[in-house]
Order: structure tokens, then sequence, then C-alpha cells
């Protein structure tokens, strides 16, 4: 054990950071099913039901700034402690939401699950890149990725599983139910999230306590302590790049969070919700591929034109899903998983190059940008309220020009 420690100094980190990765990854990627399960047993709007990425996502940027001042003082792992507790009190507040079936207390579990997913990814990003050698920190994130990728294919599924149904209960049936079937059904429909978001709360709760027990090397850049964020904003490839990363997750939530709805407007025989789920496993899927693979050509070819040509793909392929029908746009939706894969950890390392003593607040910012989960499904869900949904798969196509852009010139270390 003692050879393998000397030999591999870092393993043992990698190995906690990436089990972390897996854990949170899976648990936001059933946010992307809990929309239309929440659509129904809440009965909301496409802009409603978006609202739970906006709570989600809504966490990373109010505490992104608090979540990095607080790991500068107590240090990466407490940030990591501090962070799988809080995700535990979020989980289980789904036992009284789904108890009352409020709303308002489902989106209120959400954000502080993802306060304590900032604690982690604020974390973890920054502590992967500088856990080793610099040059090979893109591929190392990547590999990081991919086991999160790992859990966020299985997430979607295993919401659909506990979630959704194999037949769906068609929306005429719904509307003869008297008022006390109706309530019956909805309140059934509820109660669906206990088992689920109670088991990751127990499991988030076991990691927080264990994590106590294992030690972390200290990471410390030079002069961190006394960095505030304005000083970060004349880096403007940070800059840039955090708006990159902001049209990224802006892009690809938005997708995923409205895959199911986009297969179920067609009116296909026999797809229903847990079968339209399948398209977000197979999305989250080609992402883990990108990044196995990518984890490999990104020490081989140059990050920004691998960036390029990913942002370029997924405009393609959202172009040919909205202009054409049945399985064929679904599937073209999906394959954009392939295209997203390796852009945030190709963002991340671009914006936070050369930053020294500022690495962490650049993080910060960037992980701020996250925000962009939170305010393009809303938007699509509005586009999508107003003129169909096909039409709201515009803006993704919007965030990937900005990309590819900074792939080509707004990632420039000046």
């Amino acid at each position: 054990m003692s050879e393998v420690k000397n030999r591999y100094p870092f393993l043992i980190p990698l190995l906690v950071v990436m089990s972390l990765m897996f854990i949170w990854n899976l648990s936001r990627n059933i946010n992307d099913v809990l929309i239309p399960h929440l659509k129904r047993a809440c009965q909301l709007t496409d802009f409603q039901s978006s609202l739970v990425q906006s709570a989600f996502f809504g966490g990373y940027f109010l505490l992104a700034l608090p979540v990095g001042q607080y790991i500068r003082r107590f240090g990466y792992r407490a940030g990591m402690i501090t962070g799988l507790l809080l995700a535990a009190v979020g989980a289980f507040l789904f036992f009284p939401a789904a108890e009352t079936r409020f709303y308002p207390l489902f989106l209120t579990a959400l954000f502080i699950m993802a306060a304590g997913f900032t604690f982690l990814e604020v974390t973890a990003t920054p502590y992967l890149s500088n856990l080793g050698e610099p040059d090979k920190a893109s591929s190392r994130l990547s590999l990081a990725a991919a086991v999160g990728s790992v859990g966020a294919t299985l997430g979607p599924y295993i919401g659909a599983v506990f979630l959704l149904h194999a037949t769906d209960t068609p929306e005429t049936v719904v509307q003869q139910f008297s008022p006390n079937q109706l309530a019956a059904y909805l309140n059934a429909e509820a109660q669906l999230v206990k088992i689920p978001y109670l088991a990751l709360g127990g499991l988030f709760l076991v990691l927080g306590v264990a994590l106590f027990f294992i030690k972390m090397p200290d990471i410390q850049e030079k002069g961190e302590r006394n960095i505030r964020l304005k000083s970060i904003l004349k880096f403007k490839h940070t800059v840039l790049g955090a708006l990159g990363v902001f049209c990224y997750l802006g892009a690809e939530v938005g997708i995923v969070s409205f895959l199911i709805r986009y297969a179920k407007s067609m009116n296909m025989d026999g797809l229903g919700e847990q079968k339209a789920a399948l398209f977000i496993t197979l999305f989250m899927a080609l992402v883990l591929v990108g990044r196995l693979s990518g984890a490999y050509f990104l020490q081989k070819v140059n990050p920004s034109k691998m960036l390029m040509a990913c942002a370029l793909g997924a405009i393609g392929l959202v172009f040919v899903a909205m202009l054409s029908t049945g399985y064929f746009s679904i599937v073209s939706l999906s394959v954009v998983g392939l295209c997203t894969s390796v852009m945030y950890p190709i963002l991340f390392t671009l914006s936070i190059k050369n930053l020294g003593a500022y690495t962490k607040t650049g993080s910060s910012l960037i992980i701020m940008s996250i925000v962009g989960g939170a305010i393009v499904p809303p938007l699509m869900g509005l586009i999508s309220d107003s003129y169909g949904i096909r039409l709201a798969f515009a803006l993704p196509i919007l965030c990937y020009a900005y990309i590819l852009y900074y792939a080509r010139k707004g990632h420039t270390v000046k």
C-alpha cells in the first residue's frame, strides 16, 4: 500500500474527489426527470416546471462567492464535508415537500441541495487542476468529468424508474377525475420522490462523516488570501470563459430539461415519459463516451481547436433536430451530448490559465456562471408556452455560437 502511495501520491485524493463528482452528477441529473414529474404532480406549465433548474442552478450563482471565501479560510477538505452535509439536508426536505405537495418547498429543497453541490464543485475542480502536473490538468479534469458522467448517465434512468410510469395516464383521463380522485392521484404522484431522495440524503450524510477520517493534502496558491472578485475582472479570458460556461450549461440543461417534453409533443405511439427518459440517458452516456475519449485526446490535440469542433457539431445537430421529426429528431438532440462532453473541462482550464494566486477566485466566478442552467431553461419554457417546444431549441444554438467565438478568439490570454 505504501508503495502505491509513493508511486501515486495523489491517488486517494483523486479517488475521493471523483467519487464526489459521481454522486453529485447522479443527483443533479435526476432533475431532468423531476421536471416532467413535478409538472404533472403539481400541475405546472412548461415555464413553471423549468423553475426546478432555476432553483437548483440559482444556488450556484448566489453561493459561489461566499463558498469561495469559506474554502479560502477553511480549506478544500472542510468545503467537501460542508457540501455533503448541506446536500443531505436538502435531500431530506423532499419528505415534507412530498407530504404537502407544495411546489415552493420542492424548490427550497433543491436550492439547499445545490448549495451543498456548490461547495463540492467550487472545491473539486480547482483541487483536481492543482493535484498533479499542470500541463495535464485538462486531461485529469476530463477523466474526472467522465466519472461524473457515469453518475449523470445513471441519474435520469434511476429517476425514470422511481418517478415516471411505463404507461402514462392520458391527460383526457385526468381531466375527467372528480376532485377527490384528482387529489388522490396527484398526492400519489408526489409521494414517489420520497424513496430516491431519502436514499440520497443518507448517502450524503455517510460520505460527509467518512471524509472526516480521510487524509487530504492541503493545496494553497501563494498570495491567494488577499484576492477579491473585482481583481479577477482584469483577466479578459477568464470573464469571457465564465460567459462560455454560462452558455454551455444553459444549453445542455435546457436540452435535457425539455427532451421528454419534446419527445411527447410528437405523439408517437408507445413513446411515454419513461421511455422518452431513455433519450436523456443516451445523451449522458454519449457525454461519458466523449469525456473518456477526451481524457486521451486532450493530451494530443489543441484544446481550443477541440472546443471549436465541438461547438460546430452541437450547432449542426440542434439545427437538424429542429428541421426533422420522429425518432431521428430526438436522437439528433441526444447526440449533442457527444459534442458537449469536453466543453466544460476545456472552458474551465482555458479560463483559469495563468491565474496563479487568483485561481480560487477565478474558479468562483466560473462556478457562478453555472447560473446559465437556471436562466436558459425558463427562457426556453416561455418560448415553448408561447410559440411551441420546437422553436425553444433555437436558444441552445445561440449559446453554442458564443462558445464557438470563445474557442476561436475569446480564450487568448492577454
